[in-house]
């Protein structure tokens, strides 16, 4: 593993893929330009709008999305996330399944996750949000990508940051790395979002990647922004703030192994 820049992506999706898509290219040129080679995209980046919209497109919508993140990868040779797309659990499925896609600099795809914790919640704000009326929910724990160059990179989507027995498992995988893509709501993330990425950072010692949806979306869904990149002592190195932009810090193998060792907290666990 070496010492290299990622980026967290922050945007604010609307319900038409090409915008999308050009406003994450733009981002992800941005990204290249200050010399970023692992990037991740929010959740939901590809298409944010109603429900029934979606489901009328999520099979163009998926096509289109894992064509887009061959392509940056191959075109700035980067490793990127795409961080949480509608792509049809089947031909005859009125379901989809929320899924995060890792593509090398070669294209290739080496890691796919599909989201295990739907949001199925009565916000205090008045939203109601049930994410298992169009998603299914994954059934495979999330994946971890063994990278030489990069270090152990591993998978969840938003709704997970709550669930840290994910993330032990992720930890007792080996991860460095643990991307946390999201379309946090505003209210719920004014609160929770920042403190959820620390406790699993520091709780397992690893970077934790964040990007992340900002603004209003469509309607009455606003989400919280702040995409973040944090180290393993818990420590924020990057916060994009309530804009669309780009959080990019350094992923540093000497500073992952220094806080292993003064805190080794992985090797002393007595329940696995």
């Amino acid at each position: 593993m070496k010492s290299y820049l990622a980026a967290a992506i922050q945007m604010t999706s609307v319900s038409n893929l090409q915008k999308n898509l050009t406003q994450a290219e733009e981002l992800i040129d941005l990204a290249v330009r200050q010399g970023a080679e692992l990037i991740g995209l929010p959740e939901n980046f590809a298409f944010m709008g109603e429900e029934n919209e979606k489901m009328a497109q999520a099979g163009a919508i998926a096509q289109e999305t894992e064509k887009f993140l061959k392509t940056m990868a191959q075109r700035f040779q980067i490793t990127i996330l795409g961080g949480g797309f509608p792509v049809p659990v089947d031909d005859t499925s009125t379901r989809v399944y929320n899924t995060a896609l890792l593509l090398e600099p070669n294209g290739q795809e080496v890691a796919r996750y599909q989201k295990v914790h739907l949001f199925d919640v009565n916000v205090p704000d008045g939203n109601t949000y049930r994410e298992s009326t169009t998603v299914m929910a994954g059934k495979e724990l999330p994946a971890v990508h063994f990278s030489q160059e990069l270090g152990n990179i591993a998978l969840s989507v938003c709704y997970d940051v709550r669930f840290p027995e994910l993330y032990r498992y992720m930890a007792h995988k080996g991860a460095d790395v643990i991307f946390v893509p999201a379309a946090f709501t505003a209210f719920t993330g004014k609160d929770h979002w920042q403190v959820l990425l620390q406790a699993r950072a520091i709780e397992n010692t690893s970077y934790v990647i964040a990007p992340a949806q900002t603004g209003i979306n469509y309607a009455r869904r606003q989400t919280h922004g702040h995409a973040m990149i944090i180290d393993p002592w818990g420590v924020i190195l990057a916060d994009a703030g309530e804009q669309p932009g780009v959080a990019i810090a350094e992923i540093n193998p000497a500073r992952l192994e220094q806080v292993r060792r003064q805190m080794p907290s992985l090797q002393h666990r007595v329940f696995v």
